[in-house]
């Protein structure tokens, strides 16, 4: 699923940080949206350094840094991921978002959201890895492994997260 719609901003969902900020970076200067919120994990370390510190050295450096938000990111889930996002939207008028994951996770990250985050006209875009995931994936042990995780996380939250308060 890769239908990105413009929007009043485009969120580039948290992990796989290779890929997912660069797509999300690629559709803000294309003119998909004017601002950009990219979510952090809020307690994460790498190598000693917060992961919120290390993601607004990036975008500091960045031409575009005006334009772009970081999003402290508390929940584990996609579920609490959207809840974060619209905290961090607070009380902005946006009414449609872009929002920006893996190829793999497109479907469930639009079914999440669209439950979360209800009266909002939300697409997606997917960010691929050609080394992390891709057609035939049946051909691939670790793709096959993505393929399968996505399907039990989908499945979980298709029957037992999305009825959950």
């Amino acid at each position: 699923m890769n239908n990105p719609q413009h929007a009043d901003v485009i969120v580039a969902l948290a992990g796989e940080t290779d890929r997912r900020p660069s797509r999300a970076l690629e559709l803000l200067r294309a003119g998909y949206a004017p601002k950009l919120l990219l979510d952090v994990p809020a307690v994460a370390r790498i190598y000693g350094q917060q992961t919120i510190a290390i993601a607004q050295n990036y975008v500091n450096g960045l031409p575009d840094r005006q334009s772009i938000s970081i999003c402290p990111i508390w929940g584990l889930s996609t579920k609490t991921e959207a809840q974060d996002v619209a905290r961090c939207l607070g009380k902005t008028t946006a009414k449609r978002i872009l929002l920006v994951t893996s190829d793999y996770h497109t479907r469930r990250a639009l079914s999440t959201f669209k439950h979360e985050l209800k009266g909002l006209n939300i697409s997606v875009a997917a960010a691929s890895d050609p080394t992390q995931f891709g057609n035939p994936w049946w051909k691939h042990r670790q793709w096959a492994k993505i393929n399968f995780d996505e399907w039990i996380r989908l499945m979980w939250w298709d029957v037992v997260d999305r009825w959950r308060s």
